[in-house]
């Protein structure tokens, strides 16, 4: 999941009541349907922060509720109002998400396009969605990387006997 680091970061989410917050504000069909029909309570999510130099991988957190009614869309003073929703046909739907722990170092994407593992990732084919789909593989390389302390990393190459 996606999002504008001067927006809402991952920090910003760890720093909530409960660590948690709506995902509000995605006017995107695919992103909705995403949250509204395959999201469920528990799911792992990688937070992402876009719009930042180089965009990254930042964090682990969780889908901590059933997808509802996005209310941003009723309000004529947000950003995110749709005056064809209603209270009884709403259009957009969101999930609350909560932050789990933050990765020990930020993986840029960059760093992501040179694993073979993720060639196939949504993310270097429809880089402005802000929800997408991970596989298990993906999620699970891309929780590696964050992990993986690279001046640890460092040393121990240079620490390698030579042949």
């Amino acid at each position: 999941m996606k999002t504008e680091p001067d927006v809402c970061s991952f920090d910003d989410i760890a720093n909530l009541p409960n660590q948690t917050t709506g995902w509000d504000g995605v006017h995107n069909y695919q992103a909705r349907n995403s949250m509204r029909d395959e999201m469920s309570v528990g799911d792992p999510i990688i937070l992402y922060h876009s719009n930042a130099m180089p965009p990254h991988a930042i964090g682990i957190g969780e889908v901590a509720s059933e997808a509802y009614p996005d209310p941003t869309q009723f309000d004529k003073k947000q950003e995110a109002y749709d005056p064809k929703a209603t209270k009884e046909k709403p259009i957009w739907y969101q999930v609350d998400v909560k932050a789990i722990r933050k990765f020990s170092r930020a993986v840029g994407l960059p760093e992501l396009r040179q694993v073979k593992a993720l060639q196939n990732m949504v993310l270097f084919r429809a880089s402005r969605l802000s929800v997408q789909p991970l596989t298990k593989r993906e999620y699970e390389w891309v929780v590696k990387l964050g992990d993986t302390d690279t001046s640890q990393a460092t040393k121990k190459g240079t620490n390698k006997k030579r042949a």
